[in-house]
């Protein structure tokens, strides 16, 4: 009997109609012959699940399960693509382990982490690994232009403490523009990250573990045409992406190794995908984990496992059969 697989999408941030994308394309790429495949959205109090675009149904939450006429469904496995709350912090994965059901990221603990990019960062410093110089502001705080100045320097980047896409980023140069920056992240979330700008090219690396095999993909070179990868850049094809990347295979074999360090030191679970910013010199600089990358059928993960002549089937039933 063919197993029920729960696509959770929707979420509670402005990455909510990422997420459906993301959400079709897990569909597409979840082989049909093993598995019963549902999207189910949670947006706000609303959870249901969409059988078709005019056929949707409430989703009974004492069990995650659904009803149509007679008939209930459960679920056997949910697979998270919420960017952002709920899914992306911890909430709906402390939900799924109430329950008994198993899921495709990470724990609670390191969900909730890895959200938070200051306190991810601050923590993955500490085993030696080099991020961008940061300060992190709350709403109930405020800071100058000559602090900001002072202790980042410009340019800088001001963002929202959680949350992605770029939404509610600001790359600063003159001072006049550091107040507006930080009111705008605010309006994404109640911490502001303001960031030290490292001079370098964008990479990024995904991968995954299960219990018998550890899958570390070839990396991805970005090339934006904008001032750095905003969300135009990541959706709206305002970049070169390319994969296998155009560095050493030496260089290639470092990052790789990092991403792979990062999962074990965090005890991740699933697909990540981890971002960098290399100098000139090869100085490897951590910019964040993604716990629940994106998976449109343009996403850096699906190009990569393409790259890695690996088939999308496969690595998602990877996913699915090592948590059941």
């Amino acid at each position: 009997m063919k197993k029920n697989i729960a696509i959770v999408a929707g979420g509670n941030s402005s990455e909510v109609h990422v997420s459906l994308r993301s959400a079709a394309g897990i569909k597409s790429f979840i082989d049909a012959e093993k598995y019963n495949c549902f999207i189910v959205t949670i947006v706000g109090q609303v959870w249901q699940v969409e059988l078709s675009e005019s056929e949707k149904y409430p989703i009974d939450r004492n069990d995650f399960s659904f009803t149509v006429g007679s008939k209930k469904t459960v679920f056997d496995f949910a697979y998270i693509t919420i960017h952002g709350t709920p899914g992306e912090n911890g909430i709906l994965q402390g939900y799924f382990e109430l329950l008994n059901i198993p899921y495709s990221t990470c724990n609670v603990l390191v969900s909730a982490l890895t959200f938070n990019k200051f306190t991810c960062n601050q923590y993955l410093k500490g085993f030696g690994i080099r991020v961008a110089e940061s300060v992190l502001l709350r709403k109930a705080s405020s800071i100058s232009d000559e602090e900001v100045i002072q202790k980042i320097g410009l340019p800088c980047f001001i963002k929202p403490n959680v949350g992605g896409s770029s939404f509610g980023v600001t790359k600063v140069k003159e001072k006049t523009d550091i107040q507006p920056a930080i009111e705008k992240a605010f309006s994404e979330g109640e911490e502001v990250l303001i960031e030290q700008f490292v001079s370098g090219n964008e990479f990024t690396c995904g991968m995954y573990k299960t219990k018998t095999k550890t899958v570390v993909f070839p990396v991805t070179e970005i090339v934006t045409k904008n001032e750095f990868f905003d969300y135009g850049a990541k959706y709206n094809h305002e970049s070169e992406e390319i994969t296998p990347a155009r560095i050493s295979a030496a260089l290639t074999e470092r990052i790789q190794t990092l991403t792979n360090a990062i999962y074990e030191i965090l005890g991740c679970k699933g697909i990540i995908r981890v971002d960098y910013i290399i100098t000139e010199n090869e100085e490897i600089n951590l910019l964040e984990v993604n716990t629940t990358p994106g998976m449109t059928t343009t996403s850096f993960i699906p190009q990569q496992v393409s790259a890695a002549g690996m088939d999308i089937k496969e690595v998602m039933t990877d996913i699915i059969e090592n948590e059941m």
